[in-house]
C-alpha cells in the first residue's frame, strides 16, 4: 500500500504544504508573504497572522494538486522548530487538529534537519548522498556544520557565533540600498563585478565555528568612508561591491568546510537551506571537487528555500521507523538536534 504523508511548514514567513507518496513529491505549494519587503525583514506578528489566513487554502490546494482525498493520508508531518514562535504555533496547532480529526499519526520535524534530508526526495536532483556526510545548513537564520551519521543521528560540530550567512547578505545588502531579501540581488550583481576589486577582512574564529558580525561592520565602515569621498560610490561600484562581498563570504565558508573535511575524514559535503542556491557557493565547491578530493551535493532550487516537501520526506522516513509524536509536544523557537 502506498504511504501518503502531508507535510506542513510554517517556521517563518512562508506557509507551505506538500504531499509525498513513498518519497515522491505529488505537490509542494508555498504561499509567500510579500508584506515583509516594505519593512526590510520579517515581522513576526504579521507573519503569524498571514499563516492563519493561508494555511487552510494551501493545504486544501496541496491535496487537490496531489489528486488525493484527505482520508487517504497516513500521517501529518509538521515543523516543530526552530523558527518564529507565532508562526510555528499556527502550523503545529493546525497539524494536531487535523491529526485528531483524521485519526492518523502526528510526526514532528526539526526544520534544520529537514533541509539536509531534502536530498532524499526522489526528484531532488543528484544521487542520494551516502552516510556519513558533512551537512552544511546555510540560511537567513542559521549557519551550521553538521556531522550526519544517518537519517536521525546528527551532531552540530560548527555554527555561527553571531549573524547567519543569509542574514549577513541581507544586512550588507541593505547598507548598499538593495531590497529585502538582498541575497539574490547580491548574487545577480556579483556576476557582473570584479570579485578581487575590494578586500574585506575574514574574522578569525577557532574550530569549525563562524562569525560574520565583524565582516558586516567592516563592510559598513568601508562603504561609509568611500561615500565621504564620492557621494555616488555605491552606484558606480555596485557590481564590484557585490562581487567582492560575496567572494569573501564564499571563501570563509569554503575554508571552514575544508577544515571540517580534514578533521572528520569525511569527503561528502551536503548543502541545504536558502543560501545553498547561491551561484558563487555552488561554483566554488563544484570547481574544487577533484583538486580537494571531495564530493558536494546541492538540492534543486525548489527544495533550498523553506518548503513543506522537505518536512514531508522526513515525515515519510519517520513513519517507516514508527517514530510518531504526541499532542503534548509544543512548538519550540529554539530546537536543537
Amino acid at each position: 500500500m502506498p504511504i501518503y504523508i502531508l507535510g506542513i511548514e510554517s517556521s517563518c514567513d512562508d506557509t507551505s504544504a506538500s504531499v509525498i507518496c513513498d518519497g515522491k513529491v505529488l505537490s509542494n505549494l508555498i504561499a509567500n508573504q510579500e508584506i515583509h519587503k516594505s519593512f526590510g525583514g520579517v515581522v513576526p506578528e504579521l507573519a503569524s497572522r498571514a499563516h492563519q489566513q493561508n494555511i487552510i487554502p494551501v493545504v486544501k490546494q496541496a491535496l487537490t494538486v496531489a489528486n488525493i482525498d484527505k482520508n487517504q493520508l497516513n500521517a501529518i508531518a509538521y515543523t516543530r522548530g526552530p523558527g518564529l514562535m507565532g508562526s510555528l504555533l499556527i502550523g503545529s496547532s493546525f497539524s494536531k487538529s487535523l491529526s485528531i480529526g483524521l485519526n492518523i499519526p502526528l510526526i514532528e520535524v526539526n526544520h534544520m534537519q529537514a533541509h539536509l534530508l531534502a536530498h532524499f526526495i526522489e526528484d531532488c536532483g543528484e544521487k542520494d548522498p551516502e552516510f556519513p556526510f558533512i551537512g552544511v545548513t546555510i540560511s537567513g537564520g542559521h549557519t551550521q556544520i553538521v556531522m550526519v551519521k544517518n537519517y536521525f543521528n546528527m551532531e552540530i560540530i560548527g555554527e555561527t557565533l553571531d549573524d547567519a550567512i543569509g542574514e549577513t547578505f541581507d544586512k550588507c545588502g541593505k547598507i548598499i540600498g538593495l531590497p529585502y531579501p538582498a541575497g539574490p540581488h547580491i548574487d545577480k550583481y556579483s556576476k557582473l563585478g570584479d570579485a578581487k576589486k575590494y578586500i574585506f577582512s575574514k574574522p578569525k574564529v577557532d574550530g569549525l565555528n563562524f562569525s560574520f558580525s565583524g565582516l558586516k561592520t567592516g563592510f559598513l565602515r568601508f562603504v561609509k568612508n568611500e561615500e565621504i569621498k564620492d557621494l555616488f560610490f555605491i552606484k558606480k561600484e555596485l557590481n564590484n561591491l557585490c562581487a567582492s562581498l560575496q567572494n569573501t563570504i564564499v571563501e570563509i565558508l569554503f575554508e571552514k568546510i575544508l577544515e571540517a573535511i580534514e578533521k572528520t575524514g569525511i569527503n561528502r559535503v551536503v548543502f541545504g537551506g536558502g543560501v545553498s542556491c547561491n551561484s558563487g557557493i555552488i561554483k566554488k565547491f563544484k570547481e574544487n571537487e577533484i583538486k580537494k578530493k571531495y564530493k558536494s551535493y546541492f538540492p534543486k532550487f525548489e527544495y533550498t528555500t523553506d518548503n513543506a516537501a522537505m518536512i514531508a520526506i522526513v515525515g515519510y522516513l519517520k513513519y517507516k521507523n514508527k517514530d510518531f509524536s504526541t499532542l503534548d509536544k509544543s512548538a519550540k523557537a529554539r530546537y536543537t538536534f
